[in-house]
């Protein structure tokens, strides 16, 4: 089980993958501008949320996805991630689905009790197309990160993952198409393509969804539903549970009165 923490909001567009971003464009429909950067305050500490019985609302084991409406290294945000990673540290018991374009910030924006990474960390880049992937990819496998894996999405254009993930690093691969306003379609044979390479090399892959606009032998298909982008992606056949991804995160301990402030 996973859900989705926020803890600032708003993105400013870096590459190819960003030209149909779905928060922008989410943003335009609540009459909302998506470069504007800010501290979601009444979400920022999420993660340390509690029930009236004491327990924590998220659940020991569960996984965090986090900034799906910004990226977690954004320049803007450098103010606010000591607090993040403080939450994140606290919580080792969860598992945090990072995820980011700007990879190249990542090593200055580490915490300083890193080390070569920590349990709960699950660290991905993004990847729309064979380009980003060239440029991404190596420095993801350079960084002390001890989950690594590659979100290739929005899929727009055929992507070659083999040389990576023959270096037996990378433990997840994940895949959607492009939606809503001008989403440029993904063909079948791009993510069976992927599939294929990650089956040879034992690695998971994840065909989450098509996209809006799906093409295969030729045939464009339009499917504006969520729902059934879900299930069609689903009923492809084109996903792989590969070699077991192992968190060792911590037990919940007596220390659950540190950091006590954040969640006031």
């Amino acid at each position: 089980m996973c859900n989705i923490w926020n803890p600032w909001h708003g993105c400013k567009k870096i590459s190819e993958g960003c030209a149909h971003c779905y928060m922008y464009f989410l943003d335009t429909m609540r009459e909302q501008d998506g470069s504007r950067i800010y501290k979601v305050k009444n979400n920022f500490n999420y993660p340390l949320k509690k029930n009236r019985d004491g327990s924590y609302k998220v659940k020991s084991g569960q996984q965090i996805h986090v900034c799906m409406t910004s990226d977690f290294f954004l320049e803007e945000a450098d103010k606010w991630r000591d607090e993040a990673w403080a939450i994140m540290k606290k919580r080792s018991d969860v598992i945090f689905f990072l995820l980011t374009k700007r990879p190249e910030r990542v090593e200055k924006c580490l915490p300083q009790n890193w080390a070569d990474g920590w349990e709960n960390i699950f660290f991905h880049v993004t990847c729309e197309n064979q380009k980003r992937a060239d440029e991404r990819i190596p420095i993801l496998l350079a960084l002390p990160f001890k989950h690594k894996g590659i979100m290739v999405a929005p899929f727009i254009e055929e992507v070659k993952l083999e040389p990576y993930l023959k270096q037996n690093v990378i433990e997840h691969v994940t895949a959607g198409g492009e939606n809503y306003e001008g989403a440029r379609p993904l063909r079948y044979e791009w993510v069976k393509s992927l599939y294929e390479q990650c089956v040879k090399y034992d690695v998971t892959f994840d065909f989450f969804e098509t996209g809006t606009r799906f093409m295969k032998d030729g045939k464009l298909y339009e499917m504006p539903n969520k729902e059934l982008r879900r299930q069609m992606a689903y009923k492809s056949g084109l996903n792989y549970e590969g070699k077991k991804i192992e968190f060792k995160l911590e037990k919940l301990s007596s220390q659950l009165d540190f950091f006590e402030d954040f969640e006031k």
